[in-house]
């Protein structure tokens, strides 16, 4: 089996799906790319067997076949060598692989194929489909807020909510909670599914930057999303997500308007002084002064910081962790932002000062007990 690639072309391509490889493997096939030749085109596949990726890319080859490739030493391999035609040249008994530059020759040792896991089949599949722009906003706004703790499954993942009218993604960690939708979505059928943390990251390093139409496929199992020529399938989490909309407050009389930006800077500042296990700001909110106060009674270290605002209803005093607000505050695009309150021991609704045509977004934080 015999073929040419373009180093710069063919690195592009491993690159975009080799951070599928996990770090520590238990098999080790997973350390490899599985490399398929069918009618010119050279298909590249990863996995981690909860996820795979694949990517293809057209090559001159008179061949076919297939053979499982080391991946971290063809990547090395192909990032050392200037921008020039590679030939690769495979023997099918011994699994050699001879790589041929205009400088020299490298001879590696590749597996057999048939030992490389065998792709996802979606069975009984729905289908959606939107601009990538919709899916690396969502992941954007949610991510940040997704759950890192193995004991709590079902707060590892985004959850997309298909609707009719609409495409909603929430994350949530226990402490904090991003609703995202989209009403410029549309679909036959409602459906719910949990995608893993892992998936966003790797869908939000390939997604184009462009209006490219994302097709995602899905079933009670898996998901499905394919963009140009690249696809990535991967395995759902099997848990109930929580009721998210049970944890928004059904009643928040008091509305505080700041700018974002004089927000976010008195906020830096002030989580360097709060308390190291809990980052508390209290807010102290009485008409047209927003005074923040942080401190950290184990080392009697203190700051304060009062900005000018919009607040409308009942004087209030409450605590908040100052690094969960910088998060949400780091999505939102609009010069002012609003927090709706209801009493200081019930969460805050943070939403931008506006919402763009076409989509919507709302985060909930939990308040940090104050104790005076």
């Amino acid at each position: 089996m015999k073929f040419i690639s373009s180093t710069a072309t063919l690195l592009k391509h491993l690159q975009t799906i080799s951070g599928v490889i996990p770090n520590k493997v238990v098999i080790p096939i997973l350390e490899y790319f599985l490399f398929e030749i069918r009618d010119g085109e050279l298909t590249i596949t990863a996995t981690d067997l909860e996820i795979t990726m694949r990517t293809k890319l057209a090559i001159e080859a008179r061949e076919e076949g297939s053979i499982a490739v080391p991946a971290r030493l063809m990547i090395d391999t192909l990032k050392s060598l200037p921008e020039q035609p590679v030939t690769f040249t495979i023997n099918d008994e011994t699994k050699s692989i001879e790589i041929k530059s205009d400088r020299g020759q490298y001879q590696i040792t590749g597996d057999n194929a048939d030992d490389f896991p065998k792709y996802i089949k979606m069975e009984s599949a729905n289908t959606i489909s939107f601009p990538a722009s919709i899916l690396s906003s969502s992941i954007s706004a949610t991510a940040f807020a997704i759950g890192n703790d193995d004991l709590r499954p079902a707060m590892s993942g985004l959850y997309f909510q298909v609707l009719k009218d609409e495409l909603s993604f929430v994350s949530t960690d226990g402490n904090k909670l991003v609703l995202y939708k989209r009403l410029d979505v549309k679909s036959d059928k409602e459906e719910s599914f949990l995608i893993p943390k892992k998936v966003l990251t790797l869908l939000k390093s390939a997604l184009p930057v462009n209006e490219t139409e994302v097709l995602m496929e899905y079933n009670t199992k898996n998901a499905r999303f394919k963009f140009n020529d690249l696809e990535l399938v991967c395995r759902l989490i099997d848990e109930r997500f929580p009721d998210y909309k049970a944890a928004f407050p059904t009643e928040s009389p008091n509305k505080l308007r700041v700018n974002k930006q004089e927000l976010a800077s008195a906020l830096k500042i002030l989580v360097i002084y709060a308390n190291r296990t809990t980052s508390m700001v209290k807010f102290a909110l009485n008409g047209s002064a927003l005074n923040m106060t942080a401190e950290d009674f184990d080392y009697t270290n203190k700051a304060t910081e009062s900005i000018s605002c919009d607040y409308e209803g009942t004087p209030m005093e409450i605590g908040f962790n100052g690094r969960y607000l910088l998060e949400m505050l780091n999505v939102i695009d609009t010069e002012e932002v609003e927090l709706a309150l209801s009493q200081h021991n019930r969460p805050g609704v943070l939403q931008p000062g506006e919402q763009f045509e076409g989509e919507e977004i709302s985060m909930l934080v939990m308040p940090t007990l104050i104790n005076y």
